[in-house]
């Protein structure tokens, strides 16, 4: 049995990692392996396939760390067991099932396009084609996959730091459609990238790291002006951290009826989740903040040890309030105000940002223009950042970014 015939039957015989086949570059590379005995035009095409997917996900030169990799980030009986700290507990059946599965994915790693090309039933039909064929390169597979006798240990320790299946892979997911989807492209934002307010940027960054080391820790209010930076610490605080087991859900507004849905997928898991909602506020009539005060503290749901709740506001008490609504006929006036301002008040930590002073904006801009090796006249600078204050409508540390990019774009001032 030459190797692409013995590629072809391990693969269709995975059975715990018989997921890896549900991936895009490995369903092709499936794909090819079986098409050794199809006429010409099949095989080609299916030649041609894999390779296009192979250099659109940018492994043409390492295919072996592509299909290790779609192996390493599956989710499976042994993957979701390990995450837990449960992998012992496996039947023998299983385990065995898991090395030779192992072993299956190391072997399918080193088949090279010759392999394949000679294993193919009508190549003299393509020998003027054959030479012509784009070729890639094996490369070597992901860490883990390294050696077979150590991979599955390897690849249970893996499970348990970083979780299994999308969570490995990803960082950042949201709540959409009753279900947790990642987000391929987080903003990439960096903690040492943000200017000002490291006061209260300091305050969040304890509570999550007192948060991931088990101990004490709230839920978070991050309130104040816009463009202040709040979402932005947020982000950057889950870029910093997400080697450690952080990740973040966010969960828009309309869908906080639905958290104890969401909390019931990650509680299992071995990570520390926030729940982040941006931009929260509450309009006249929107009576959906009660649900928000079950979530924080009252409800029969009881957030789970591995998970914290985040969020951003314009508003310190969340709640559109009128001097009319003080006036009003309500004969519990005071009891309504109480229930409104109740809700910012389950947040064990509120952290307030508040547009820069002219002195501290012009810090940022400053900051910000060495940081870009942006070689201007400091007045001009100066300057320049005031008008595009006053075009904006107020100084923040947003503004000052906005500035510096209109500068490297070459707009004048």
């Amino acid at each position: 049995m030459d190797k692409s015939a013995k590629a072809a039957m391990l693969m269709a015989s995975l059975s715990v990692y018989s997921g890896v086949l549900g991936r895009t570059v490995a369903k092709a590379f499936y794909r090819l392996l079986c098409a050794r005995n199809s006429p010409p035009r099949e095989f080609l095409e299916a030649w041609s396939d894999f390779f296009r997917l192979l250099c659109e996900r940018g492994y043409s030169e390492t295919f072996a760390q592509c299909l290790s990799e779609a192996a390493k980030f599956d989710e499976n009986v042994f993957s979701r067991a390990a995450a837990a700290g449960k992998e012992g507990e496996l039947t023998e059946s299983e385990k065995n099932a898991v090395k030779r599965d192992i072993s299956a994915i190391i072997y399918l790693s080193t088949v090279t396009p010759e392999d394949i090309i000679g294993g193919y039933a009508c190549r003299e039909e393509i020998a003027g084609i054959e030479e012509l064929l784009p070729r890639w390169k094996t490369g070597n597979p992901a860490e883990e996959f390294s050696d077979e006798e150590t991979a599955a240990e390897k690849l249970a320790e893996y499970y348990r730091s970083h979780g299994c299946g999308m969570f490995a892979r990803y960082r950042a997911f949201i709540w959409r459609g009753r279900s947790i989807e990642p987000v391929v492209y987080p903003d990439d934002i960096s903690l040492s990238s943000l200017r000002g307010y490291d006061y209260q940027r300091g305050l969040v960054v304890e509570n999550t790291t007192s948060f991931l080391s088990g101990a004490q820790c709230n839920n978070c209010l991050l309130y104040g002006d816009r463009g202040t930076g709040k979402s932005s610490t947020v982000k950057a605080i889950l870029n910093r951290y997400y080697n450690r087991g952080l990740r973040m859900v966010e969960l828009p507004k309309d869908r906080l009826g639905e958290f104890s849905l969401l909390v019931e997928k990650i509680a299992p898991l071995p990570l520390k989740f926030i729940i982040f909602i941006d931009d929260l506020s509450f309009g006249d009539g929107d009576r959906s903040y009660a649900q928000l005060k079950a979530v924080l503290e009252g409800g029969l749901a009881v957030r789970p040890k591995n998970t914290l709740i985040y969020a951003t506001s314009n508003r310190r008490h969340l709640i559109k309030e009128n001097f009319s609504d003080r006036e009003g006929d309500d004969l519990h006036r005071n009891d309504t105000m109480q229930e409104t301002l109740s809700l910012s008040d389950r947040f064990g930590l509120s952290v307030g940002f508040s547009k820069p002073d002219k002195e501290t904006y012009l810090m940022i801009v400053r900051s910000l223009a060495i940081e870009r090796n942006i070689d201007t006249d400091p007045e001009a600078l100066i300057k320049g950042a005031e008008k595009w204050a006053l075009l904006r409508g107020g100084r923040s540390p947003r503004c000052a970014r906005q500035f510096i990019a209109a500068l490297e774009a070459g707009i004048e001032f």
